[in-house]
């Protein structure tokens, strides 16, 4: 036994020197480093907000342990990069040491003051270097930088960011936000530069804020625009000859640019329209990847128009493309793509005219409760349920209603107040299999007074819907199915196609080329 007891503490003791052993030898680089880039190109950043962040790997090949005497920038301290090496932040580092055969992360991320006189012509450049001397590596750092005009709340008096009513909540409480009201100098919208907002930039009462064609304004977290009882939007885009850099389209987007942003829904929250806001237009907007794209809320008496929206297509919303609330709606060649609930919600009333407009959800990020196009006359909540508010019309004309679940249109009627809806040569997915019981009037596609020349759970065949890209292939059963009448109150498709001989149902008329 004592001999056991004396081998035991042996071999604790040696494990206990070598464990405890500082003098580990490193050779000192003298080059040769490996890496896997040879230059480091930032995605394109705005003017002081921060970028992603962007690795590069460091690679030693050789069969000894080494030591790299420098990391860093090349402009030191000053350099508006910034750099994380093996854990540890800052700008420039020593004796890093690098096992034989191992390797790195240089993690790199960089924000850049327009107004830094290091900036040339929006091209922000910067040099990693690895050793110092002859012996010295360097990869090059480059960021492309758009200069921009930022809208944004100040502080209040006790430091707070300003806030702004945005609505009201289903108690009646209203909804605050921070945010700023535009001044009049800011009611007009260029293409010179970007905008950024931060926040909700509400439109005063009794203005008009003009967004001219070829504007790109770009949403921070949490932001959107307002536009108050008594104050309007006018966006005029206008048809673009370029479908990639769609040059004279409006766009609205979030304000990361980096490609892997590029389909992330829920990066803004969206426009918001107040009760008593009328005469909105809209034409050739593009919008995407908001919570809600476009929320408009109107009143009762439908005596003014809420929104007229054209040429347009809102997609990969978190919650809904566009949700009208008792409003009155017109919509011509417009687009309506994947969303996390509805693409369009046409909620508690309203008189709604969609003509040559493709609905199409094809969500995929997570479990879509509801369908495609949703429907009624209440608040499906209880809310207003028991009285509701009319729908004096809901019609849809030369439509796609369609998406990736089996029944993407969805009634509600109260069975009090009006329901008045019709369908003409549509397109529409729907099981029939699946009607909900008590509700079978509603979706009677043989009556004439709601439905004429349906056409149920047919192939669309787009180019690429999970893309949101609703372009018909030449199998498409859209294809000649239109109504002639209908095609000649909107005789162009949103790409501008004359579609007046032999109408496709949609906003996309097909083309050969395509």
């Amino acid at each position: 036994m004592r001999y056991y007891l004396k081998v035991i503490t042996l071999l604790a003791i040696i494990i206990s020197l070598g464990s405890c052993r500082k003098d580990f030898e490193y050779t000192p680089s003298t080059g040769g480093l490996e890496f896997s880039r040879d230059t480091v190109f930032l995605d394109t950043v705005f003017a002081n907000i921060g970028s992603s962040t962007y690795s590069l790997k460091v690679y030693n090949r050789s069969k000894e342990d080494i030591s790299i005497p420098f990391i860093g920038l090349e402009q030191g301290e000053t350099s508006s990069y910034r750099l994380n090496v093996d854990g540890v932040a800052g700008k420039t580092f020593a004796d890093i040491p690098l096992m034989a055969k191992d390797s790195l992360y240089i993690f790199i991320e960089t924000t850049v003051d327009i107004q830094d006189e290091t900036v040339n012509q929006l091209l922000y450049t910067d040099v990693l270097q690895f050793g110092q001397g002859n012996n010295s590596q360097q990869i090059p750092l480059v960021t492309l930088v758009q200069d921009a005009i930022f809208l944004f709340p100040k502080n209040n008096s006790n430091g707070q960011k300003q806030s702004v009513a945005i609505g009201f909540d289903s108690n009646g409480n209203e909804i605050l936000s921070p945010g700023f009201e535009l001044k009049t100098d800011q009611l007009q919208f260029t293409n010179e530069k970007p905008y950024i907002i931060y926040g909700f930039a509400v439109i005063p009462k009794e203005q008009k804020l003009v967004i001219d064609a070829g504007a790109r304004i770009y949403f921070h977290e949490n932001s959107g625009i307002a536009v108050q009882s008594e104050s309007s939007i006018a966006i005029n885009g206008t048809l673009s000859t370029d479908e990639q850099l769609l040059e004279n389209e409006v766009i609205f987007e979030g304000d990361r640019l980096e490609p892997e942003y590029g389909d992330v829904s829920g990066q803004w929250e969206g426009i918001r329209i107040a009760t008593g806001s009328i005469d909105n237009t809209i034409n050739y907007l593009t919008l995407k990847n908001a919570t809600i794209g476009i929320f408009a809320q109107g009143e009762s008496s439908f005596s003014s128009p809420t929104l007229n929206i054209k040429n347009s297509q809102i997609y990969n919303s978190s919650k809904i493309n566009l949700w009208g609330k008792t409003v009155v709606l017109t919509a011509q060649n417009l687009v309506l793509g994947s969303a996390g609930n509805s693409s369009l919600y046409c909620n508690l009333g309203g008189s709604y005219s969609f003509t040559h407009t493709t609905i199409a959800n094809y969500w995929t990020e997570s479990y879509r409760p509801s369908a495609a196009l949703t429907i009624n006359n209440f608040e499906p909540n209880g809310q207003n349920g028991s009285t509701g508010i009319d729908l004096v019309k809901a019609d849809f004309k030369n439509c796609i209603i369609d998406g990736n679940g089996n029944f993407e249109l969805s009634h509600s009627s109260n069975g009090s107040n009006a329901y008045n809806f019709f369908f003409s040569s549509c397109l529409i997915t729907a099981n029939t299999a699946n009607i909900p019981s008590g509700f079978e009037d509603l979706y009677n596609f043989e009556n004439n007074e709601n439905y004429v020349n349906s056409f149920l759970n047919e192939p669309l065949e787009f180019v690429n819907a999970t893309q949101n890209n609703f372009r018909l292939l030449p199998t498409s059963s859209a294809l000649d199915k239109g109504d002639k009448l209908f095609a000649l109150d909107v005789p162009l498709d949103i790409l501008g196609v004359n579609r007046k001989e032999l109408p496709d149902v949609g906003a996309y008329e097909f083309t050969p080329s395509e």
